[in-house]
């Protein structure tokens, strides 16, 4: 039953949670880590972690793309950053790291404004194939129609479309807006598409035929979107109702699975497993993967939003750095802060409440209880 608390004699808002609202309460059965499975598969896919490293520059490059593939999980490189504008985006990201936070937007927006290179996307989706890993890339709504057959015939295996928010039903009086629908009918290949934060939106995207849909709005470490557009949508709630959508959906159409996905807001191993505990087949990190020895951000990380041309809904963020990427998906951990291992994290929690794989942790007990610190 929704909840709803009066805001004003006029207005009136629903009750919804962030991971740290909530917590997860152990069963009676318990189990050995070993005997947890953690792996995932969508469409013909399948990984050992149910983790995507999120398509931001200061956390996929083509060399890391490879390094996640190899460690199990899947890289998405970002179609229209740093890699496909510069034929050598070194220097490009050794300046954004050193620019001062006054300087950091107007800089980025600068350095962003070099055009894209078919060819480079080409070329860094190839880099990418030539390690036999499985190969993702992402594009905006905005830039998809113009670089898609380019991304497909590089090869890629999984097509991702990301925005802010995507709709299934977006209106411009401008431009012709991209048909969801028909683009992935006529696509030959698995297409995962977001954010969206709401039940209604998110069925109307698997109706699409959409393989995963991508949970989340404005909330990674990076955004900014709730200061700048007042937008919000905490991740506990917003999985939930996805979830609860996935579900309608399956029974809708006779059988067909659509993978929901988290994305933002899920920046340590507990928001990690909590995710998966209110529904999410798998989770997409920027920050947490952001903080990797191995990642291009050099201990910053930014996001797409960081650099819009008019009014950005994100900045540059320090985020240091913890470990290898290998040290921080399997360990071991050099702190007890939830920034390393964080498969060990995920195994351990479904071990600790007495479930086997993914598809059962969704069912473990939710409690509402907010995390005030330690």
């Amino acid at each position: 039953m929704t909840q709803e608390i009066e805001i004003g004699r006029s207005k009136r808002g629903r009750r919804v949670y962030a991971f740290d609202d909530i917590a997860i309460v152990p069963s009676r059965r318990t189990r050995d880590p070993e005997d947890v499975s953690v792996g995932w598969s969508i469409d013909a896919y399948q990984f050992d972690i149910p983790f995507l490293a999120a398509p931001m520059d200061s956390v996929v490059s083509p060399r890391t793309a490879i390094m996640m593939g190899q460690l199990g999980g899947l890289g998405v490189l970002d179609l229209e950053g740093l890699w496909t504008r510069y034929e050598d985006p070194e220097p490009v990201l050794v300046e954004i790291r050193g620019l001062r936070p006054e300087r950091a937007t107007a800089r980025m927006q600068q350095l962003y404004a070099e055009p894209i290179k078919p060819d480079l996307v080409t070329a860094r989706l190839a880099e990418i194939r030539a390690a036999g890993v499985t190969v993702a890339g992402a594009l905006s709504p905005q830039r998809t129609q113009e670089l898609y057959e380019t991304v497909v015939a590089a090869g890629v295996d999984l097509f991702v479309i990301r925005g802010t928010t995507v709709s299934a039903e977006h209106v411009s009086k401008n431009v012709e807006p991209l048909n969801l629908k028909k683009f992935i009918y006529e696509l030959d290949v698995p297409v995962i598409v977001g954010g969206a934060a709401t039940y209604t939106a998110a069925l109307h995207l698997m109706r699409t035929g959409a393989a995963g849909v991508l949970v989340g709005f404005g909330g990674g470490a990076a955004s900014t979107t709730r200061a700048t557009l007042g937008i919000h949508a905490p991740m506990a709630t917003a999985v939930a109702d996805v979830a609860g959508a996935r579900r309608d959906y399956l029974d809708e159409s006779g059988g067909r699975y659509v993978h929901v996905i988290a994305d933002g807001g899920v920046g340590k191993s507990g928001d990690i497993v909590k995710a998966v505990a209110c529904g999410a087949d798998a989770v997409m990190l920027g920050a947490a993967l952001a903080r990797a020895t191995d990642a291009p951000g050099g201990g910053y990380h930014w996001g797409a939003e960081a650099h819009h041309t008019k009014l950005p809904r994100g900045q540059r963020v320090h985020v240091g750095q913890v470990a290898s990427l290998e040290e921080v998906l399997y360990g071991p951990a050099p702190a007890a802060d939830g920034t390393a291992n964080l498969v060990g994290a995920l195994r351990r929690s479904m071990a600790t409440t007495g479930y086997s794989d993914l598809k059962e942790f969704q069912r473990v007990e939710v409690v509402v209880a907010p995390y005030t610190g330690a």
